[in-house]
């Protein structure tokens, strides 16, 4: 099963943590529009609390959010209250859910495949990103590799006004990396409340995600950079992090 976060943990990633998403979600749209038949409809898989949803939105797009974290779901409904009409959000594993209408486009953003436990539930979740998106459409997602994981081994202390975290992390070049995240949040009375949060990430090798994936019945595999991804790197493995593309 995938990593369901508390709720302190999901306040915490909705005020800090959106930057990523929000600075990827304009080349995922620039990519995917950029196609004569690009329908406007987006699954968001793992879809934390809402930033890259509610760009789309803010796009014209309906939008489908999964994630496991009725927290998350939480803040990603509130964030994209705005757009109710357009936009659904299902509490559910990314190894194991359905969605009632096929998308034109899927994504997972921010490493979260990497938090799925083994290679076994990272076929099934695309077995059922498969499922929910139509003929012709593209999957999106981003890995961590071995290479990015280092970044993990530290200890770093970050602080705002709202927020103060220490995370230790480790990364020993094995199958997964973890950190522990020890939080204080400030309350409206000025109280600050403790948290704890443990984390990981999943090594996935890059050619046996494209196995998994053209298993699953996926096409036209490659991997890319944020900043270009519509150009196949012949070296994913060396990047920190690699951007997959697959086509239905």
């Amino acid at each position: 099963m995938n990593q369901a976060y508390n709720q302190d943990f999901a306040r915490v990633y909705n005020l800090l943590w959106g930057d990523f998403a929000r600075s990827v979600a304009p080349r995922l749209h620039e990519f995917y529009t950029a196609r004569p038949d690009a329908d406007p409809t987006l699954l968001d898989v793992c879809c934390g609390t809402g930033q890259v949803a509610l760009y789309f939105l803010e796009r014209g797009f309906t939008v489908t959010g999964v994630d496991l974290s009725e927290h998350m779901i939480a803040h990603a409904r509130q964030n994209t209250a705005a757009y109710r009409d357009r936009a659904g959000f299902i509490v559910a594993d990314a190894a194991d859910f359905t969605i009632p209408t096929p998308v034109g486009l899927a994504i997972s953003t921010f490493d979260a495949l990497n938090h799925l436990p083994d290679a076994d539930a990272l076929r099934r979740c695309f077995a059922c990103v498969y499922a929910a998106v139509q003929d012709g459409g593209v999957f999106i997602f981003d890995l961590n590799t071995r290479v990015g994981l280092q970044r993990w081994n530290n200890i770093t202390l970050s602080e705002t006004p709202e927020v103060t975290l220490i995370n230790r992390g480790i990364y020993d070049g094995g199958e997964r990396a973890y950190v522990r995240i020890t939080g204080f949040i400030r309350e409206d009375d000025g109280r600050y409340t403790r948290f704890e949060e443990n984390a990981y990430n999943t090594v996935f090798d890059l050619a046996h995600v494209r196995d998994l994936l053209e298993d699953t019945g996926w096409q036209q595999v490659y991997f890319a950079r944020a900043a270009d991804l519509q150009t196949p790197l012949a070296e994913p493995e060396r990047e920190g992090r690699a951007f997959v593309i697959a086509s239905r």
